[in-house]
Order: structure tokens, then sequence, then C-alpha cells
């Protein structure tokens, strides 16, 4: 299992939604090119949604679930060590993804 996995399961991400595998990949689509960060809908939905044979809207639906999941249900206190700082508000699908991107590019070499 990769580091990215196994940083998403220390969150309480778990295999059972499909936003685990989309995550995944946008994270991996992000630290190929961080670019895809500024035109998320645009750029970085529609490419995941065409390696998982979806939509872009069912991509960020599923995406905003175990992002919501992680945020109620998850270890908050090891969210806050990735980030960095408190997060005073449930991070959106762009803030969730560049969080993990940074600490996934800081941490491994």
């Amino acid at each position: 299992m990769d580091g990215l996995f196994l940083l998403m399961r220390s969150l309480g991400i778990s295999g059972t939604h499909l936003g685990y595998y989309y995550l995944h990949t946008a994270v991996e689509l992000v630290l190929e090119d961080r670019e895809r960060l500024l035109m998320i809908s645009k750029l970085l939905y529609p490419k995941i949604a065409a390696i998982h044979n979806t939509t872009p809207a069912c991509v960020e639906r599923n995406l905003r679930t175990v992002i919501t999941a992680c945020w109620n249900r998850g270890d908050r206190e090891r969210l806050y060590q990735v980030a960095g700082c408190r997060l005073q508000h449930k991070p959106t699908n762009g803030e969730f993804i560049d969080l993990l991107a940074c600490y996934i590019r800081k941490e491994e070499p």
C-alpha cells in the first residue's frame, strides 16, 4: 500500500467509498501537475472521471462525501497535523486535495 493510501486511512477515509479512489487519483494528478488545482472543474474532475469511467459530477459528489466523512467521523487531530494548522471549517474538495498533495510532497522524497 502506498503512502497516500496510508495517509488517507490515517485520516479515517475508508475504501468503502468510491470517493476514496477518486481522491487518490486526484492527489496523484495534482502531484504530476499543480496547475490542475487552478481549474478543478474543467481539468481535474473530467480527467478523474475518464480514468474511472464515470462523470465529473459523480467525481465531485463522491469527493465531497469522503471529505465530509473525514471531517465528521475521521481523526480530526491527524487532519490538523496534515494541514499544519487547526482548520476552522471543513475544507472544500480543492483545499483537501491540496492539503494531501502538499503533505505527500513534503513527506516523501
